[in-house]
């Protein structure tokens, strides 16, 4: 089997040498890719210089690395691993025989309780929550940044993401093909002094909430759009209700028209709503089901 490993990288000059060395230790016949992202650091020739298939990725984010990697690199079993020295290495031997054993797609690595930085681990456990409500409970560490594929996840991976919410779409698109997945908790090593997380706790925290939103109203149309429907309906029956029940009351009589537009409006847009999550269901099983058609197909 042909292994390669995708190292995105931005500014990681400290650590990508040893992230390198480790990888050839524990994986000899793998593959490494380093994938540059406009680093204004050493960290390219520095990859280079240690023996990596370096690519410049233009486009900035993470997701753009990873959108790359896999449209370029052609392998039977892929890893996806930071460049910056928190992911333990040595444990690829064993997620690789874990995912062949097992016959799975894709092994998420969970970090270890308090292996997060400061903010991060709250966020990480609403997010991670929020998306098991919505789209299923295979997971739970759904930021890690260290994952192995096979090719059949990659090669039908759509990768629509561009920074880390890269990493919250690889799970929602696993759990939504309902592919055979699974974790493996290991450590995470701590950052070498001078080392510094590239993730912003509340601007990515924001993209990846508003990524799950999205995937939810493209991936699950009628859950969202008849959420949005029972909305409407409850403010057109809380304004409406009123003036029906003192309509049938008093006989007639006058009938507020501005309410009564108002109401009529809620109702509208909640069965609008209805329908515009039906015609999308209908769309989304169609691309559910051409995903599937090409996943069968890779060899």
């Amino acid at each position: 089997m042909k292994i390669a490993a995708i190292i995105p990288c931005y500014n990681e000059e400290i650590t990508i040498k040893q992230v390198i060395e480790d990888i050839k230790n524990y994986c000899p016949k793998c593959e490494i890719y380093v994938f540059d992202n406009n680093s204004a650091d050493n960290s390219y020739n520095i990859a280079k210089e240690s023996g990596a298939i370096v690519k410049k990725v233009m486009y900035q984010g993470k997701g753009e690395v990873v959108r790359n990697a896999f449209s370029i690199i052609d392998a039977d079993i892929y890893i996806l691993i930071d460049g910056d020295g928190e992911c333990d290495a040595s444990a690829i031997p064993s997620l690789i025989d874990y995912l062949t054993n097992e016959d799975l797609d894709m092994i998420t690595v969970i970090r270890k309780a308090g292996k997060y930085r400061r903010g991060h681990s709250f966020g990480n456990k609403m997010i991670t929550t929020f998306a098991k409500i919505l789209f299923g409970k295979n997971c739970n560490d759904i930021l890690s940044g260290y994952r192995v594929f096979s090719k059949k996840f990659v090669k039908t991976f759509p990768a629509n993401s561009r920074g880390f919410e890269i990493e919250t779409e690889l799970t929602i698109f696993a759990l939504q093909m309902r592919l055979p997945i699974g974790e493996i908790e290991a450590e995470y090593k701590s950052r070498p002094e001078g080392s510094f997380s590239k993730l912003n706790t509340f601007k990515d925290g924001f993209r990846i909430l508003g990524l799950i939103i999205y995937l939810l109203m493209s991936e699950r149309p009628l859950l969202f759009w008849w959420i949005i429907a029972l909305i409407f309906a409850s403010f057109g029956l809380y304004y409406g209700l009123p003036i029906v029940i003192s309509f049938f009351q008093t006989g007639g009589g006058i009938v507020p028209v501005a309410t009564s537009v108002l109401a009529s409006g809620f109702m509208l847009l909640s069965g609008i709503s209805i329908i515009t999550g039906l015609i999308m269901n209908a769309i989304g099983r169609g691309i559910s089901e051409n995903r599937r058609f090409k996943y069968n197909s890779i060899k």
